[in-house]
């Protein structure tokens, strides 16, 4: 597991700011709304009055008036991005940095066979990514219990677990497209994650659009239905899973038989 320490030390900077910076922004939302609770009515009308702009973030199912519809939007906007964002930059340049960096003819002429370098990157970007929304996750509950609001054991958990699921199917995807790369490249993934954010945004605006949902991961992670249904979508998790693991063994197939420069 000697790979796997070396990784976690590599991303050791990027771990810590990405954390910090999303378990903050999501304990300054929750520490907004007590202050907003009183004109949450208001906010409500002024929702319901803006169309494809409310359908785009499921807004027009959610009463902004509790904790867990004000936390489902603001804070899974905030959790789904930045969990996004740190899942792809996990994986996009894992494989491609040891030719970046010219470090592979050190790496690759040891006695550890391909497959074993990538296991052991694979392993580093899943404790990274999990380590991350543990750290978040106990940060919104603690910021939560700070307010003196009840917890939504259940409907918190759901939340952060499928958005944790999503990071994972967006770092297979990324992994998979690292190993094509020779020179990593933080713009893809970061391309990757927003695009996808962005058809979720077209699925919930037009019912013809509608089966992206089962393209994009941000589909399972639709704040109004785990809310309203108590539970996530288990079709389009399995249709997530399938690709997140396709994208992994692509990976495997392509770098095992790369001609490495």
């Amino acid at each position: 597991m000697t790979l796997v320490r070396h990784e976690l030390k590599q991303g050791r900077a990027s771990f810590l700011i990405w954390t910090a910076a999303i378990g903050c922004l999501l304990a300054i939302c929750i520490f907004l709304f007590p202050e907003m609770k009183g004109e949450m009515d208001s906010v409500n009308e002024l929702f319901a009055s803006m169309g494809s702009f409310t359908q785009a973030f499921g807004m027009d199912r959610l009463n902004f008036g509790t904790l867990i519809g004000f936390y489902a939007v603001e804070c899974g906007n905030v959790l789904g991005l930045g969990g996004a964002f740190y899942g792809a930059l996990c994986a996009v340049g894992i494989l491609s940095k040891e030719e970046k960096d010219k470090t592979a003819e050190f790496l690759l002429t040891h006695p550890v066979s391909r497959k074993r370098v990538m296991t052991e990157k694979l392993v580093a970007v899943w404790l990274q990514i999990t380590a991350m929304n543990i750290v978040v996750y106990a940060i919104s509950v603690g910021t939560v219990a700070a307010v003196g609001e009840a917890i939504p054991w259940k409907e918190i958990g759901l939340l952060h677990f499928a958005y944790y699921l999503l990071q994972i199917e967006l770092a297979g995807i990324c992994f998979g497209i690292s190993a094509f790369l020779r020179r990593g490249s933080a713009g893809v993934g970061l391309g990757i994650a927003a695009m996808l954010y962005f058809l979720n945004l077209i699925a919930n605006i037009a019912d013809a659009a509608e089966f992206l949902k089962y393209i994009t991961p941000f589909g399972y992670c639709e704040g109004a239905d785990i809310v309203s249904n108590g539970r996530l979508d288990g079709v389009m998790v399995a249709v997530g899973a399938v690709i997140g693991t396709g994208g992994i063994l692509i990976a495997y197939r392509k770098y095992t038989r790369k001609d490495i420069r």
